[in-house]
């Protein structure tokens, strides 16, 4: 069976980690401690092996134990759909993040080519009732995973909006100054939408081809005027038509960059955001699943999942049908929780990481069974 697995993981000076080491064989990894332990920094060290800044989101001077004043380093060996890559991340203090590959230097895109990472987290948890800032970066690493380039479009869009934000702020007029960033707003715009709305389909196609004991949700683009426009004259027009308006607030008030993603429980046509708190969470897996199916298509293996405290707030049923739908899809799941029970029904499908913590250090020890 084609796969991806991460088959070695080393970490040095990491967080809470002075040093880790983990030999694993493709199968989930189930990791278990009490809180504060470690747990969620060996899944942020696996998710910093794809671009970007990882499942927190944390400046690099971050990521270093704060106790030894020096830089952190991620080591692993990747098995990707036939190949054995090596992958070396790390950073010195007060330098940015470094990438090699084989050896070689590479810019973080480029762990894209040879791995897909998707995760969930207890912060996303509150997705659906939080402001739409936190569900368009949920679905911008979605439509990244299928569009790894999505995430180079992003940053453009953003880089022209903050020149044109100067101009509104300082109160210019020149109308040539204005058309030439919004033409190049506009152009990454509609691409940014494009790839939007190519990922929520595909993820819908996902869900709706699939036995799963977890529901469906009908989603779709929303947002101010332009959120959700993959055509670039017409959003030109807007721009353009909005200087005045956007020149009293000091900044862009329509565009891709207020889109919204709006969630429907399927089965109950109730918004997700009026569900029930387990039924968020049974949406967000839903969806994480979906994912990964679809991308198991396209990539040719089933992505890296990243799994934290999730089997906290399912009941053992729903544990079990989760566990049975990882293996079903092939993917070496990294799971968290607190105690070795939350994983019984994993049994010897999975491999068991105990993380204890002493004197603001962890300690990782590999076990056959929990």
């Amino acid at each position: 069976m084609v796969r991806l697995a991460l088959t070695e993981l080393a970490l040095v000076q990491f967080r809470s980690h002075a040093g880790a080491r983990l030999s694993l064989d493709g199968r989930p990894v189930a990791i278990y401690g009490p809180n504060g332990a470690g747990k969620t920094n060996l899944l942020e060290a696996v998710s910093l092996l794809s671009p970007g800044r990882g499942l927190r989101r944390a400046p690099v001077g971050d990521l270093a134990r704060q106790s030894a004043g020096v830089g952190w380093r991620i080591g692993a060996v990747l098995e990707s759909c036939g190949q054995v890559h090596e992958i070396d991340s790390r950073a010195d203090p007060d330098t940015p993040r470094r990438v090699e590959i084989d050896g070689k230097s590479a810019p973080q895109v480029a762990l894209a080519r040879i791995a897909r990472i998707l995760w969930l987290t207890p912060a996303m948890d509150r997705l659906w009732i939080e402001s739409a800032e936190g569900r368009r970066r949920f679905l911008d690493r979605i439509a990244m995973s299928f569009t790894p380039a999505h995430a180079e479009t992003a940053l453009a869009y953003e880089k022209a909006m903050r020149e044109r934000n100067r101009l509104l702020k300082d109160g210019v007029a020149d109308r040539h100054w204005y058309g030439a960033l919004e033409a190049r707003m506009a152009e990454e715009g509609a691409r940014l939408a494009a790839n939007r709305r190519a990922a929520l389909a595909r993820i819908e196609a996902a869900q709706a081809g699939a036995e799963t004991a977890f529901p469906q949700a009908a989603l779709a683009l929303a947002g101010p005027e332009g959120a959700d426009l993959p055509d670039a004259e017409i959003l030109a027009g807007i721009f353009a038509r909005g200087r005045a308006a956007d020149r009293a607030a000091g900044r862009t008030l329509s565009g891709p960059h207020r889109a919204d993603m709006d969630a429907t429980f399927v089965a109950k046509a109730v918004p997700a955001r009026l569900c029930s708190t387990g039924e968020q969470k049974a949406l967000l897996i839903s969806l994480v699943l979906a994912n990964a199916r679809a991308l198991a298509q396209d990539f040719g293996a089933p992505p890296l999942l990243l799994l934290d405290e999730v089997a906290a707030h399912l009941d053992a049923a729903r544990r079990a049908a989760l566990y049975a739908e990882i293996a079903a899809l092939g993917a070496q799941a990294f799971l968290t929780g607190t105690g070795a029970d939350l994983f019984t029904e994993l049994a010897a499908r999975a491999q068991y990481v105990a993380v204890s913590e002493q004197d603001g250090t962890s300690h990782v020890t590999q076990k056959d069974t929990p």
